[in-house]
């Protein structure tokens, strides 16, 4: 964090100081602000979040042993350093972000990307991140850093001398990224697509758009607005940003999009495709897995060029990301039996993605195996959206289907309706069975997919089959 004094960060806050040791309202503090005690080193700053099952004031002794010089707190702590108390921890961990930025657009040279879409945030701010990070100095979210504390810890980053920050926004309900991007007032807002994901959350599809669309009605007025041209309610959302004096720059395959790609091809080393960028036209192979990635490449470098990246550095930063990220269709196992671990998130549209990934990557002689889980936050849509998917599976001829965990069956029965016979779908209640069937079913030429929602615990199964396979 940038240097502030004891006296300034209490003044935000709207808190009491409690000083300890030889410290003044004077003394400056600029350390790492983090709700986690485990994340702090000598000079930080550690927020007492209460939480679901544990609460953040319990571990100031913790904060204060790795050096904290400050604790946030809601209630004073019997520990030897300095304290805010705040009446809630959060919104003043929001309150301090919204400061520290403020400060620095003001006096440095910081441009401000936010990025939601219902798919594909993690990976577009990894390849956006990369791309920048060859310009400037570039702050992003670490993993999925993207809620009402993620948010603001990534904000916290921002150091005088950064040049862009990159933020991620989720929700799982409306006015969520109202609030987490009123903080920052975003340059430049991308959206991604709208679709079902935490559908159950927001009340349907059309309260999804109305809550992604929160984030181009944040954007710092004169703001620019990367759309998805493929997607119809991203394309409603034109109008909101001519609401803030902004201007469109559309991404997508359609011919009229600003940044377009054309002819991609996937297999199971990456994707290629042709890039079509500010009037050039150049060949992309992304490293990362599956076609759907294409669009989040687009939408990366709309939003960098529009910050004055060519397109040639562009595409160098893209073919440079090895990895989306941990669990999002990661290879692992062997060229003998290729494992996909892409079970850190799932919704109904990225279900569908990798599905057709894993059928795209497979070759002639090869055998597709499909490991799926439940997907949560769909609320009353749940059961259809799994009945899709496991139709899918089918469709696409994916000759092993196993499906695992009860909030997931009804893919497994969908799949039989539709015509999977004899033990081509499989059923368990559990990971560890379906990891002892694996291991016995599984054979040399096997493309093997995991994917689920987080909450269903498969990316450790997929962890533990690359391991197997490795």
């Amino acid at each position: 964090m940038i240097a502030l004094t004891l006296s300034h960060i209490t003044s935000v806050l709207g808190g009491t100081l409690r000083l300890a040791g030889t410290d003044t309202p004077e003394t400056v503090v600029d350390g790492t602000v983090d709700t986690d005690s485990r994340e702090i080193g000598p000079g930080g700053i550690f927020v007492a979040k209460p939480g679901e099952t544990t609460d953040g004031h319990v571990f100031v002794g913790a904060a204060v042993a790795a050096g904290a010089a400050l604790a946030i707190v809601e209630r004073p702590v019997d520990a030897d350093v300095s304290q805010i108390v705040v009446p809630d921890a959060v919104t003043a961990l929001a309150d301090l972000a919204r400061e520290v930025v403020a400060i620095v657009r003001a006096e440095e040279d910081l441009r401000i990307v936010g990025i939601t879409g219902s798919n594909g945030k993690t990976t577009t701010k990894n390849m956006l991140a990369r791309i920048l990070e060859s310009q400037g100095e570039t702050v992003a979210p670490r993993a999925s850093f993207n809620n009402e504390v993620g948010a603001p810890l990534t904000m916290l980053r921002v150091r005088r001398s950064t040049r862009f920050l990159v933020s991620e926004f989720g929700a799982s309900g409306p006015g969520e990224i109202a609030r987490l991007a009123g903080l920052v007032e975003p340059d430049i807002a991308v959206v991604l697509m709208v679709g079902m994901a935490h559908a159950g959350g927001f009340g349907g599809i059309e309260a999804t758009f109305h809550a992604k669309s929160e984030l181009v009605r944040a954007l710092r007025t004169g703001g620019l607005a990367v759309l998805n041209a493929d997607d119809p309610r991203v394309r409603d959302m034109a109008p909101i940003a001519a609401e803030r004096s902004g201007t469109v720059r559309w991404f997508g395959q359609t011919p009229e999009a600003d940044v377009r790609a054309e002819g991609i091809e996937v297999t199971a080393s990456g994707t290629r495709f042709t890039l079509t960028a500010d009037g050039q036209t150049l060949p992309v192979t992304l490293h990362v897995l599956g076609a759907h990635h294409v669009m989040n490449a687009l939408a990366a470098v709309a939003a960098a060029t529009a910050l004055g990246v060519t397109v040639a550095d562009c595409v160098a930063g893209l073919e440079s990301l090895e990895l989306a990220e941990r669990w999002r269709m990661q290879p692992l196992g062997s060229e003998r039996v290729r494992i996909i671990n892409d079970a850190y998130n799932a919704s109904p549209d990225s279900m569908t993605a990798a599905l057709r990934t894993l059928a795209q990557m497979t070759a002639p002689g090869e055998r597709m195996v499909a490991v799926l889980g439940a997907m949560s936050e769909l609320g009353e849509y749940a059961g259809e959206e799994h009945d899709r998917i496991g139709e899918l599976a089918v469709r696409l001829r994916i000759p092993r289907i196993v499906v695992i965990g009860a909030e997931a069956r009804r893919m497994f029965i969908s799949a039989i309706s539709e015509g999977s016979w004899s033990d081509e779908a499989v059923f368990f209640p559990d990971a560890d069975q379906a990891y002892d069937y694996l291991m016995t079913e599984l054979r040399d030429g096997d493309r093997v997919l995991v994917k689920s929602s987080n909450s269903a615990g498969l990316r450790f199964l997929g962890d533990r089959l690359g391991e197997s396979f490795s």
